[in-house]
């Protein structure tokens, strides 16, 4: 096996994404025509990006996106005040960890983001999340400024106003602006709702490619919000449990990406809606695994690595570089005992090896194999 050194350095841009998670009652008016979930109570929100975007087009995500200065800004303060004190505002400091491999320096724009920063990180990448939430689906994960106890509960979404894409415009023109809705509707962002879940970094893929370091929420709702894609980066959206996204993804029906299919993954692992908000309850205070796959280039396909496993090096000579290797895919599977990857065939088919325990008492997804006929 040996190293492809790639000349040049990349950034990697702050982002948030929110998985946001809804009861599925099977009279839920939202349900539609579709069946109840068959095995889980609760569906996850997945929006289409646009097949003219440059990051992942065509592909099935949850929503979120990019840390703007606006996120942090002083004016937050104001608007959490008198009912919640800065700097956590009565949200437990579980700070996202910034120490574990790989460590990154963010330069440019983002630097600066964070030198004028007035909040907590951890605080910013919520609202950014939610801000996100609004922009792409129209849903406003908000509560009233005058409630103080985090509910012990899944909560709901805030109607949205009236004149909603007249203040989605708004907003998507200067995030600024969001801070003033939620000031219009007397609420601030719910940063309670929003859980720590995962971190990813987008690994080395090819000279010039997009990446980000990119928070990962998790939100419970009793039941479905409406949502209204913007139509301009989302193309559409649907509402999947664990088992129907697997199945979708798995008859072509849409594109997951590696991390998005390992969380539908890791969710599995959840039945009901509650078990799954109480999960989250219970680990508020256990540290959040953050990760940088290192991609191996095998002779007839990709294998993400991911720390525990037997070839996952720490090594920052990796940041802009990937493995290769003249051997298959089936040999290295093989050779290794500790695994813990996930094995891109293409587009639609990937699997899941998981051997290790998670080091912060996660829950990691099960192996999850591709029958061979598929390929």
């Amino acid at each position: 096996m040996s190293g492809v050194l790639r000349s040049g350095s990349s950034n990697w841009r702050r982002a948030a994404t929110v998985v946001l998670v809804a009861g599925w009652p099977p009279s839920s008016p939202a349900a539609g025509s579709l069946p109840p979930p068959p095995a889980e109570d609760f569906r996850m929100l997945f929006l289409q990006r646009s097949q003219q975007q440059g990051f992942s087009p065509g592909a099935h995500v949850f929503p979120g996106g990019v840390v703007d200065a606006a996120d942090s800004s002083p004016d937050w303060l104001g608007l959490f005040a008198p009912h919640h004190r800065p700097p956590y505002f009565g949200l437990s400091p579980a700070p996202f960890p910034r120490t574990t491999f790989p460590v990154l320096w963010p330069t440019g724009p983002d630097a600066a983001k964070l030198d004028r920063a007035a909040l907590p990180d951890d605080i910013a990448l919520r609202i950014c999340a939610i801000r996100e939430t609004f922009e792409e689906a129209g849903v406003l994960l908000l509560r009233p400024r005058t409630s103080l106890a985090p509910e012990l509960q899944p909560g709901r979404a805030l109607p949205a106003p009236e004149n909603v894409d007249d203040w989605r415009e708004r907003v998507h023109r200067d995030p600024h602006h969001f801070l003033r809705l939620c000031a219009h509707l007397d609420c601030t962002p719910d940063i309670w709702a929003l859980h720590s879940w995962s971190g990813w970094v987008t690994p080395f893929l090819s000279s010039g490619s997009r990446r980000f370091d990119t928070a990962f929420f998790l939100c419970c709702l009793r039941d479905p919000p409406p949502v209204s894609p913007e139509f301009v980066e989302v193309m559409g959206y649907q509402w999947l449990s664990p088992s129907e996204a697997t199945a979708s993804f798995t008859s072509k029906e849409i594109i997951l990406m590696p991390p998005q299919f390992y969380e539908i993954r890791r969710l599995k692992n959840f039945a009901s809606l509650s078990d799954l908000h109480k999960f989250c309850l219970d680990h508020a205070l256990e540290e959040v695994e953050r990760w940088m796959p290192i991609i191996l280039q095998t002779a007839d396909g990709i294998i993400h690595l991911l720390p525990g496993d037997d070839l996952y090096i720490e090594d920052s000579n990796l940041l802009n570089n990937h493995l290769s290797t003249e051997k298959k895919t089936e040999e290295i599977m093989n050779e290794s005992k500790k695994l813990h990857r996930i094995v891109w065939h293409n587009h639609h088919f990937s699997s899941i090896y998981v051997t290790v325990q998670s080091k912060y008492k996660h829950v990691y997804p099960k192996n999850y194999i591709i029958n061979k006929s598929y390929l």
